[in-house]
């Protein structure tokens, strides 16, 4: 029986519950192995080679070699899991959050030291927001149809 998420209607918004965390269990665990040396050294000599010693599904693997975090949090990934991948590649916290919303770091920043955005329009899904999947980098939520002119999914 599914529960109701009535917050699946944030938009911009994954939550992190028990679905997202059993989806994503093995990609948070290669994550947390991030953290030690010598699996830093490995993951950056091998990508493909380190990530397939985790049996995590193939569009996992990918969004990690792609540093496509939005498409990793999808897939379950946890984002304090997923800053570990950031660091292995000298990236900050900030910079990762920067490219999750299509700014480049200094535009990000600026952003977060403005007050970050406006809650106006972007409440629910449907509404005109800066939020709202149709303005950003990853585009439209999995299964749902595009409302970009001329963008097919």
């Amino acid at each position: 029986m599914a529960l109701d998420k009535p917050y699946q209607d944030i938009p911009g918004t994954i939550i992190f519950d028990a679905e997202q965390s059993r989806k994503g269990y093995w990609l948070n665990q290669f994550c947390m192995s991030l953290m030690k040396a010598d699996n830093r050294a490995r993951f950056k000599a091998d990508q493909r080679a380190y990530l397939n010693e985790w049996p995590m599904s193939e569009d996992q693997r990918q969004a990690v070699i792609d540093m496509d975090l939005n498409r990793a949090m999808q897939l379950g990934g946890n984002i304090y899991f997923l800053a570990k991948i950031g660091a292995t590649h000298g990236r900050s916290f900030q910079q990762m959050a920067g490219s999750m919303t299509g700014m480049t770091e200094e535009e990000y920043r600026a952003m977060m030291l403005a007050g970050g955005r406006s809650a106006e329009g972007n409440r629910y899904i449907g509404e005109d927001g800066d939020a709202q999947a149709h303005r950003q980098p990853q585009g439209q939520p999995q299964g749902q149809p595009s409302t970009v002119a001329g963008k097919k999914d």
